[in-house]
């Protein structure tokens, strides 16, 4: 169900000026009236045609023919937020060129570590250029730093008054475009002329409405090569057992898709998927017919997952407000070496978590290729005056997406899709780890 039916972008008024491009031949313009639809089954169209539900979509990125800022005369900013991510540092390349060369906009600045450098009168500023962003997009990290959550929304508001800017550009995650969307809220009741686009990141590739966020597939990547080193590890003593925790708070798309990419994994835990440890067809019994059989495993795990073993605790939130999850990767550790001990299994167990090595990383090409793409399509939809709004990628398409839509919305692993019964064909798991979770899921 779409609670959010035509997802329309905010407009701060006409587009009136002339896009310079347009006397280009190579440009293919878009209008605010092409769409993405949300379906690509024909059955789901069908169903909602019967239902009498008018078809629904994004609007597509790029650029316009007409725009609403003089780019000699705007002040552009950007800004990183949230955890590192490979292709920060690409994104912020591509917006400066983007603006720079495209658009003639030659004032630019970078805000210092997220939206905390938006705090009054901070000065710790930096001035953005083709030159300051020569080779950038190569290196992990950014180069504006980064941080967690954010001063209040009025006095960041203040700040970019304070400073001219008519163009924000915000990279991070659901968070980050939670705050984005404040900003954009106050913005509009001042009726300030103040575009605010999100780029969104992630590696969870976690995000509601869009179907791929940069970083990932560099994530996935780095994340595989742990894996098949998890393995061989597990190779090297009898009973081995390699044991490598990922990140996924809430979703398990980089556990699924490494484990699957390395095809070098027994079994997989996700936040999606509830398991438990003992009883009949829990992960001991199960670990353990797979040692005496093979002699080796190895055992992935999302960092969200198994949080029903951590009910109880104090919950703990990061700066952003985000519940810091239990730290099921040592839990496990410990449970499986204390369970593994009573047995006549003599066991070796490696536990490897690589998260900020993963989330550290320089961009591989084909990430740097999307974080291209997504930079010019914000500087196109910044131009036009459009804010309120992400990039987001649907069907192989960039589209606007307004920050509204991701309000109590989430994005996770589907548990009757392709890349879950993939990943079970590959692990040779079962749908179910625990009779006790099987007998609630079958009731």
């Amino acid at each position: 169900m779409i609670k959010q039916t035509n997802f329309s972008i905010d407009q701060l008024g006409d587009a009136t000026l002339p896009n310079s491009a347009s006397k280009s031949r190579y440009v293919k313009f878009h209008s605010d009236a092409e769409r993405i639809l949300y379906h690509h089954l024909l059955a789901d169209i069908e169903k909602d045609q019967e239902s009498n539900i008018a078809p629904t979509g994004f609007e597509i990125a790029g650029p316009r023919q007409k725009i609403f800022f003089n780019p000699i005369k705007s002040h552009a900013a950007v800004l990183t937020c949230g955890g590192l991510c490979p292709g920060l540092n690409a994104v912020i390349r591509g917006v400066v060129l983007q603006l720079w060369y495209f658009y003639g906009c030659q004032h630019i600045t970078g805000i210092r570590y997220g939206y905390n450098g938006l705090k009054l009168n901070t000065k710790d500023m930096m001035t953005l250029n083709p030159e300051r962003v020569r080779g950038i997009h190569a290196l992990g990290g950014t180069i504006l730093g980064t941080s967690r959550g954010a001063p209040p929304v009025e006095e960041m508001v203040d700040q970019l008054v304070n400073m001219n800017v008519d163009q924000l550009f915000i990279i991070g995650g659901d968070g980050s475009m939670r705050g984005g969307n404040a900003i954009w809220k106050e913005v509009r009741r001042r009726q300030l002329n103040i575009s605010v686009i999100g780029i969104p990141k992630t590696i969870d590739n976690d995000i509601p409405y869009v179907q791929r966020s940069f970083g990932f597939e560099t994530a996935v990547k780095e994340a595989a090569r742990v894996i098949d080193a998890a393995h061989v590890e597990s190779l090297g003593a009898p009973c081995g057992i390699g044991l490598v925790k990922l990140m996924g708070r809430y979703s398990g798309f980089i556990a699924a898709s490494a484990a699957l990419a390395s095809g070098n994994a027994n079994f997989c835990l996700v936040p999606e998927s509830m398991f438990e440890l003992d009883g009949r067809g829990g992960l001991f019994e199960l670990l353990s017919d797979r040692l005496k059989r093979r002699q080796q495993a190895v055992i992935v795990v999302a960092e969200g997952a198994g949080q029903h073993f951590f009910e109880g605790e104090d919950i703990i939130r990061d700066a952003s407000g985000n519940k810091k999850p239990g730290d099921i990767g040592l839990l496990l550790r410990d449970k499986i070496n204390q369970y593994l001990a009573s047995s006549d299994l003599s066991v070796t167990l490696k536990y490897i978590d690589p998260s900020y090595i993963i989330r550290s990383t320089p961009p591989n090409f084909s990430d740097k290729l999307y974080c291209d793409h997504l930079a010019r399509a914000a500087v196109h939809a910044a131009m036009a005056g459009k804010g309120g709004m992400l990039i987001g990628h649907w069907h192989s398409h960039l589209t606007h997406v307004p920050m509204e839509a991701l309000e109590n919305e989430s994005r996770q692993l589907d548990l009757q899709s392709d890349l879950w019964f993939s990943l079970l064909e590959s692990t040779r798991q079962p749908y179910v780890i625990g009779s006790s979770v099987c007998e609630t899921t079958t009731s």
